[in-house]
């Protein structure tokens, strides 16, 4: 009976072959373990022997062989989101117009657990928002907390309900909006700090804000009626705004008119008492001469406006010569001729 005999491995590989075969194979694994690549919008976490010893940048990036040191990339550059009291699902297909191609969707899902709460007037309304936030310190992102996202999650829950519940339903549905979306992405910011979690909310962004559905037909009517009144008050203000200046303005021109006549008739009266007063000082130097004078410019004024008058003294002793009482220098020499 014949035994078989296995061939020497020795005929076939060497010791040399099976040296250089062992280099090639820790090479191979020296080279995969310490070289790693760290995207453009991403920082690598460093440990060694599981403790924190640095971070790295975007780049080819070489580290300890062997498991000594891992890396951890951490996402820094994308704003992340997380929606709150909706989902939306994108496990459907939905055909492209005619064709047989199709492509997925999302689809809108609701989650009124997370959106039903308490106003501060005791009424039930249902508040759907977002959250957007950046991780900016890699080291706390990696290391300080455990349930990262449902921390994240229960943070803004417990703000959006704290902020709701201090304020009247109708305030919420309309002016206080932008209020509760300042005062949430300040309070986040403020309870994340303290957990040393990491990131930064850039924005809290309120989104359907309704009744719960047996009373939405009752809000509506009230939010028409809302909008009729400010839609009354503002066409009252537009004609208010339109008639207050012009009525304003009529006024002042009045007023100005006012002013202008009554200057008028004080000039008018102070120039008067100015006359009267250089007729009196000239009369008490020259009664007679003022008096005739005075008696030829009442008499020129009487008769200004007549032409060819003749007079002539009451006793019809004497004609004056014709006199044309009109102005110029022609009548200034017929007053003097009359005189003489």
């Amino acid at each position: 009976m014949e035994h078989f005999t296995p061939p020497k491995v020795g005929k076939y590989l060497n010791p040399a072959m099976l040296t250089l075969a062992a280099l090639g194979i820790v090479l191979v694994i020296l080279l995969g373990t310490s070289i790693y690549i760290v995207d453009q919008t991403e920082e690598a976490v460093i440990t060694r022997f599981g403790r924190y010893i640095g971070t790295k940048g975007p780049g080819l990036q070489f580290k300890l062989p062997f498991g000594i040191d891992r890396n951890y990339t951490v996402n820094v550059k994308t704003v992340q989101t997380e929606n709150f009291g909706f989902r939306t699902l994108k496990n459907e297909r939905s055909p492209l117009y005619s064709n047989q191609m199709s492509f997925p969707v999302g689809r809108y899902a609701a989650q009124t657990n997370e959106s039903t709460m308490l106003t501060g007037d005791l009424n039930i309304i249902d508040v759907e928002w977002i959250i957007q936030y950046r991780i900016v310190d890699p080291k706390a992102w990696s290391f300080n907390v455990n349930e990262r996202i449902a921390t994240i999650r229960d943070v803004s829950r417990s703000a959006i309900n704290m902020l709701v519940g201090d304020r009247a339903i109708m305030d919420i549905m309309g002016p206080e909006r932008t209020a509760i979306e300042a005062a949430g992405t300040e309070f986040m910011n403020e309870t994340f700090r303290g957990y040393g979690l990491g990131i930064n909310v850039i924005a809290v962004k309120l989104q359907n804000i309704d009744p719960p559905s047996g009373v939405q037909q009752a809000f509506d009517d009230v939010n028409k009626a809302i909008q009729d009144m400010n839609r009354l008050i503002n066409e009252g203000q537009q004609v208010y705004n339109e008639e207050i200046p012009r009525t304003k303005g009529e006024a002042e021109r009045l007023i100005q008119i006012a002013r202008g006549y009554a200057t008028e008739r004080v000039n008018r009266a102070m120039g008067d008492v100015a006359r009267f007063n250089s007729v009196y000082d000239e009369y008490r130097r020259s009664p007679e001469v003022t008096r005739q004078r005075l008696y030829y410019e009442m008499v020129e004024e009487v008769f200004k406006d007549r032409e060819g008058t003749v007079i002539i003294d009451r006793n019809l002793r004497n004609f004056l010569p014709m006199m044309n009482l009109g102005s110029g220098a022609q009548g200034a020499a017929q007053r003097q001729a009359g005189g003489r």
